[in-house]
């Protein structure tokens, strides 16, 4: 796989930059450099894929104006490159499935991820419909001095707003840990808090979640079973029930004797 050291010791104009971060990415190669005294992303396209980068630059050329996202300072067409300033700041993902972070803070960020979403859905909404930013996992958002930055859009399209609502709670609910309680409730919160901010309805959501469920086997195979399981519950029954199906197998698992009681209590209040 190709690294950005590649991209800077093979291309002159990149010889000066000094690499700082290498970060995880399915397609591209994407590092954080010193580039002339100054902190800059570099993100290198696959060459087939010089539709991606054209669709991500244009999205950050006309968001950036009115959305946090990276501001693109180039386009280098002949390395297949988009540089772009760098966001300092915590990813999104890591401070869901932090333990050390509370509950109501995590409450308090996908609320702020929601009004991010709902206005980039505000923004790129024109006549054909509304542009999707793609790929709305929870990898792709940096908090950064209580602002959240919306991050790689390369597969930003003309779709419902429902795909990238349900692409963020299939995120939240299947990233370690996966589907506790604190998830199922973040996701809650996260939808109530975007349905709050916009004027269109959100429409078939359960079958969207589940889908967004489905798709992530590709990346987690190890999980297709559990994954599989789920999505099938939020389809046919819904998000609430879904949650209050977990709450009870946790019951159960966590204290073997409850159903004895709950017997009980019911033969109890029947006589």
């Amino acid at each position: 796989m190709r690294t950005i050291e590649d991209l800077i010791s093979n291309t002159e104009k990149y010889k000066p930059a000094l690499l700082q971060k290498q970060f995880e990415s399915k397609k591209n190669t994407v590092g954080y450099v010193v580039l002339n005294g100054q902190a800059r992303i570099l993100k290198w396209y696959v060459p087939g894929l010089k539709k991606n980068m054209d669709i991500e630059y244009a999205i950050l050329k006309k968001g950036s104006s009115e959305l946090s996202m990276p501001l693109p300072l180039e386009k280098d067409i002949e390395n297949h490159v988009v540089v772009m300033s760098y966001i300092v700041g915590t990813n999104v993902c890591d401070l869901i499935n932090d333990q050390r972070v509370s509950f109501e803070e995590k409450k308090q960020v996908v609320d702020l991820l929601a009004d991010w979403l709902a206005k980039f859905h505000t923004v790129f909404k024109s006549e054909e419909g509304f542009h999707i930013r793609g790929d709305a996992s929870l990898r792709n958002f940096i908090l950064s001095r209580s602002h959240i930055y919306g991050v790689d859009f390369e597969e930003a399209r003309v779709g419902k707003p429902v795909e990238d609502v349900a692409g963020v709670c299939a995120s939240i609910l299947s990233t370690d840990p996966m589907f506790t309680d604190e998830k199922y409730q973040l996701c809650q919160q996260f939808l109530d808090a975007y349905r709050r901010s916009v004027k269109w309805p959100l429409e078939n959501v359960n079958a969207e979640i589940a889908y967004a469920l489905l798709e992530r086997i590709q990346w987690r195979p190890n999980d297709e079973e559990l994954l599989r399981k789920v999505a099938t519950k939020i389809r046919n029954k819904g998000l609430r029930a879904a949650r209050h199906n977990h709450l009870l197998f946790s019951l159960i698992f966590i204290c073997p004797i409850l159903p004895t009681l709950v017997l009980f209590q019911t033969t109890y209040v029947d006589q």
